[in-house]
């Protein structure tokens, strides 16, 4: 074969490789694919109930609450988790991101409350287990009310707590997510960071007392939606004690 078909064979090779490295990424770093604006949505709005065999939902948490009504006018969710005392009750809401649980922990400081409120749609997992482990340091319990929501990495928070309290009307979601800020890795760089990160999410949660195989819900579950937690489901994986 002469010297110009090679270097256009070796060309096409590489071409394809970077497609399906790209592919990869994409699929295992589950940055949602945008959904065509004609087709339907694999999954109902969050606002819909939610009933056993059917607890996927469109992850939409900015625009969307649970079916029920909260026990109070939330607003809307900070961009960054925030940490507020009102009455007596202490409340941990927002958007997990890098820098948080320092931020958090700081903020907590030498006080000890008995327990922290949550209303998170997610955000960073590193983030949510170093918080959820100093709750469990310090023994403080967590709470999710009625109408309010713990979604994504915001369990693992939720797992931390000491006791635990969640109310047959609260939202408690998982789904896959990425670990890691960077994208654009090679696909066997990218697919090693998740599963290193999945790893240390197992560990976390057998640490809690949860059982791991509520990961298996997470894995299913595309990150453009979420899987809500039946109470039956909460007990089975130690989220609330039986009975």
């Amino acid at each position: 074969m002469k010297a110009g078909s090679i270097a256009r064979v070796m060309a096409a090779v590489l071409i394809f490789q970077l497609g399906i490295g790209a592919f990869l990424v994409i699929a295992d770093i589950n940055l949602a694919a945008p959904r065509l604006p004609f087709s339907a949505p694999d999954a109902p709005r969050l606002t819909e109930p939610v009933r056993p065999g059917d607890q996927r939902r469109l992850y939409t948490p900015e625009r969307d609450r649970p079916a029920v009504q909260p026990l109070r006018d939330a607003g809307e969710l900070p961009d960054r988790l925030t940490l507020t005392q009102e009455d007596g009750q202490w409340r941990l809401e927002g958007t997990i991101a890098p820098g948080d649980a320092g931020r958090i922990i700081t903020q907590i400081g030498g006080q000890a409350p008995e327990t922290l409120i949550l209303q998170s749609p997610g955000g960073a997992v590193h983030e949510a287990l170093i918080l959820g482990r100093f709750l469990r340091d310090r023994g403080i319990g967590t709470t999710v009310l009625a109408g309010e929501i713990c979604l994504s990495a915001c369990p693992y928070i939720l797992a931390g707590g000491t006791p635990r309290q969640i109310d047959s009307d609260a939202a408690i979601g998982v789904h896959q997510h990425s670990f890691g800020e960077n994208t654009f890795l090679p696909a066997f760089l990218a697919v090693e960071d998740i599963q290193r990160g999945q790893g240390e999410v197992m560990v976390y949660l057998d640490d809690m007392g949860i059982d791991p195989m509520v990961m298996s819900h997470a894995l299913s579950t595309p990150a453009d939606e979420i899987y809500i937690l039946l109470p039956e489901e909460l007990r089975r994986y130690g989220f609330l004690p039986e009975g």
